[in-house]
């Protein structure tokens, strides 16, 4: 098990810069915080260094790039075994945004992103034509009401 780190004030305030825009540069962030760049350069380092912060992302709208047919697939598997290979094969389908081994009436859980209902099925015919997946269940999301990394974020550090 991990040890846990500490995170002082200093690296809260630059984690909530950072979550509101990760290209936010040392420079500005260290204006804000009346510090030194370099300070801020040492502590995000150390904070990639133990896995707190894990790289940066881009938060793309797939609904402008005509991406706006949202499902979620349940994944019922022949053997809770073949988890593994499945989520590998499951990696090689684009479409599949997310995946998250569950506990309950499947054994994985994805989030699918397609254009629309058509795109949508032939990417649930490829989740069904990998071995081992022993059947689906689709749901079509009608809408996506929260979608916020930073929530609990900012619950932790108030």
């Amino acid at each position: 098990m991990k040890e846990k780190f500490y995170i002082d004030e200093t690296d809260k305030r630059i984690l909530q810069f950072l979550s509101i825009n990760t290209r936010m540069p040392f420079t500005e962030i260290a204006k804000k915080m009346d510090v030194s760049a370099g300070t801020i350069h040492v502590r995000v380092k150390k904070m990639e260094d133990v896995g707190v912060i894990k790289g940066t992302c881009l938060n793309i709208d797939y609904n402008i790039l005509g991406y706006s047919f949202i499902a979620y697939v349940g994944i019922l598997l022949t053997k809770s075994s073949k988890t593994q290979s499945v989520l590998e094969k499951l990696a090689a389908i684009p479409n599949v945004t997310t995946a998250n081994v569950i506990s309950g009436k499947y054994n994985i859980y994805c989030k699918i992103s397609a254009k629309d209902a058509e795109d949508a099925k032939n990417v649930i015919y490829k989740i069904d034509d990998i071995d081992d997946v022993l059947r689906t269940e689709s749901m079509i999301s009608l809408e996506e009401s929260i979608n916020d990394q930073n929530r609990l974020m900012d619950a932790l550090f108030k």
